[in-house]
């Protein structure tokens, strides 16, 4: 089985405990970090046991192997086939050019512009906590974070880029490419694999991730659900 089959659980139950909620056979991010949960398997028990994860009216983000199908006790709120991609190149990604923005280390004092931003762009779930998850980069233009990108997901050997988005105003100026760049370097210096998930109609950034050296491992399913 590959190391990042049922990523988000084993993630939840490796390098990324502290933020852990759990209940027999599910987990989930603590809620002011992200919405993202998992199950050990997508039986009923485990989607009992990710009901006790939740108030009624509570959500909750998967990643599925297959769409998701109805059931007793959920309502579909959302969900979108995304493929999750894998650094497989051999050759380190470009280094940065002297012509490049600056980039800036985002912390705590930037999580409302970070939740702004991400609010505008819909990259995926991004909370107010979501920062703690790892190293997150932005550039900013007249004081205003425009673009930026971090990580999320830590298994052991493999580290998720994500939150990768630019204002739509500031598109075409490759801060994408930029951001990701660095981020992937970063990963790569650890001695870990760079992955990601991207919406499978996001055809502008799936090109760019391959462009970097990402390749599709296989097919997942996003699903929002809130419980009834």
């Amino acid at each position: 089985m590959h190391p990042l089959h049922n990523v988000i659980w084993k993630a939840l139950t490796t390098r990324q405990t502290e933020f852990a909620e759990s209940c027999d056979q599910a987990r989930r991010f603590l809620p002011e970090v992200t919405s993202l949960a998992a199950f050990l398997e997508p039986t009923q028990r485990g989607y009992d046991s990710l009901a006790g994860l939740l108030n009624p009216g509570g959500t909750i983000a998967l990643f599925l192997d297959v769409p998701y199908q109805p059931r007793p006790g959920w309502n579909f709120v959302a969900g979108t086939p995304m493929p999750q991609m894998v650094y497989h190149n051999a050759s380190a990604p470009p280094p940065r050019s002297s012509s490049d923005p600056e980039i800036v280390e985002l912390s705590a004092a930037d999580a409302p512009d970070m939740m702004e931003l991400t609010a505008l762009t819909k990259p995926g779930p991004f909370n107010r906590r979501t920062h703690e998850l790892g190293t997150y980069l932005g550039i900013r233009c007249d004081r205003k974070l425009v673009a930026m990108a971090g990580e999320r997901l830590k298994i052991p050997g493999y580290t998720e880029v994500s939150a990768v988005c630019t204002h739509p105003e500031h598109i075409g100026h490759g801060y994408a490419r930029i951001l990701t760049t660095e981020i992937m370097q970063r990963i790569l210096s650890r001695g870990e694999t760079p992955f990601l998930h991207v919406r499978e109609d996001n055809v502008r950034a799936i090109e760019l991730y391959k462009r970097l050296g990402f390749n599709q491992r296989v097919l997942l399913h996003l699903a929002v659900l809130r419980k009834g």
